[in-house]
């Protein structure tokens, strides 16, 4: 499957090229590609900053924007130049790409960048943990649909006016897309990432049904609106719009991932003290677990002392971490399905596996065969009473110290 999805995305992008190349030529398309990667590189930045806490795996991550760059593109494109061509038949010639752009073009390509995030939440359940990882997933699937987008309308005004100025042309087109609206696409897909990030963190059928639903809806509804303000209204209609709608809604949108950012950080605190009382981690490593910026302090205080490669070695650590406090959590509250017991006991041994690695790092030597063996049990504080529990493993101070 992963051969045959590759394949399909190669073929999606031969065709793109292709459709490219016959409509404006090569070279409108290399300007193009080249002024769309700077606003694709600030959305996918900002998606990673949203992600530091459990960072999802990158080959998601870079199957997610290839889909919504390939896939979701040549898709979204075939539907919507049949849509195009009922529009003239219809309406006379010239008149179909407003039909498009109003009616099939919001239906057709929140649904094209929807579908892979379904499909991830009935294939890899695991991977969402709440909001914040529908919301992630959503904003690279259409940061990369924007990527390609934008590469032909770029394209396409570097034809018809070369580089230009502020008012014609690529630099034009660049300040509208690249400046004032390069998170247009990532916000209209977020409102579907949030109501897959709902269902994954819901047992209710209905819930798991209606909140991808609703989102899809919510995306479209806000999709089409931008869409007829710059193909109906004319540019006081999309300055109204921009300023009295979209930026409201992307500060909202701020928020809500700041708030549940917060949410993830109680849920990790949470959970550490038992994680150490098991002797999963260690006391001192609590407080350092506990908020981003003692896990940084201490990825850093490692690499000055030992290098890159001890650096990562505790990054990794702390993932598994985060990884096996957020299952537990969703354990206690039973939405974490029915195979939780065997993914608990397999983010357990990453965890371990990951703790020795980082403490054993090459200059951070920590003398692994000393250290007490760790209860794999998942216990409650009452159930040891034995001192000691939860001290500093042998040559762990060695891996913590320069964070201390």
């Amino acid at each position: 499957m992963p051969v045959v999805g590759l394949t399909a995305l190669a073929v999606c992008g031969i065709v793109l090229l292709g459709l490219g190349t016959s409509k404006v030529g090569l070279l409108p398309l290399l300007v193009g590609a080249g002024a769309a990667l700077l606003p694709v590189g600030l959305v996918v930045a900002a998606y990673l900053w949203v992600d530091r806490w459990e960072p999802e795996p990158a080959r998601l991550l870079l199957i997610a924007f290839a889909w919504g760059a390939l896939g979701a593109t040549l898709s979204s494109s075939l539907f919507n130049s049949t849509a195009e061509l009922i529009g003239d038949s219809l309406l006379g010639r010239g008149n179909g790409n407003v039909l498009a752009a109003v009616s099939s073009a919001p239906l057709v390509e929140e649904a094209a960048k929807g579908v892979f995030l379904v499909v991830l939440l009935s294939l890899r359940r695991q991977e969402f943990n709440g909001i914040v990882d529908g919301i992630v997933y959503a904003g690279f699937v259409a940061a990369g649909f924007a990527f390609t987008e934008n590469i032909y309308y770029f394209a396409r005004a570097f034809v018809i006016g070369g580089f230009g100025d502020a008012t014609s042309g690529v630099i034009a087109l660049f300040i509208l897309r690249g400046v004032l609206s390069p998170f247009a696409h990532p916000l209209f897909t977020s409102l579907t990432g949030i109501g897959v990030g709902l269902a994954a963190g819901s047992l209710r059928r209905r819930t798991r049904v209606l909140a991808p639903l609703l989102g899809y809806l919510g995306a479209v509804a806000l999709h089409a609106l931008w869409n007829v303000s710059a193909a109906l209204g004319g540019g006081a209609a999309f300055i109204n719009l921009y300023f009295l709608i979209m930026v409201p809604i992307f500060v909202g949108m701020v928020l809500l991932v700041l708030w549940q950012r917060r949410r993830e950080q109680r849920v990790v605190s949470a959970q550490l003290p038992e994680m150490a009382h098991n002797r999963w981690i260690a006391a001192s490593e609590v407080a350092l677990l506990a908020s981003l910026a003692g896990r940084r302090n201490w990825r850093r205080a490692v690499r000055r002392r030992a290098g890159d490669q001890a650096a990562r070695a505790v990054a990794q650590y702390q993932v598994a971490v985060t990884e096996l406090a957020f299952l537990r959590d969703r354990m206690a509250q039973g939405t974490a399905g029915g195979d939780a017991e065997d993914r608990h006991e397999l983010l357990l041994a990453r965890v371990l596996a990951t703790r020795t690695a980082a403490v054993n790092s090459p200059g951070l030597l920590g003398g692994a065969k000393d250290r007490p063996r760790p209860d794999r049990r998942r216990r409650g504080p009452a159930d040891d009473q034995r001192p000691g529990t939860g001290t500093p493993a042998a040559g762990e101070s060695r891996a913590t110290e320069g964070a201390d």
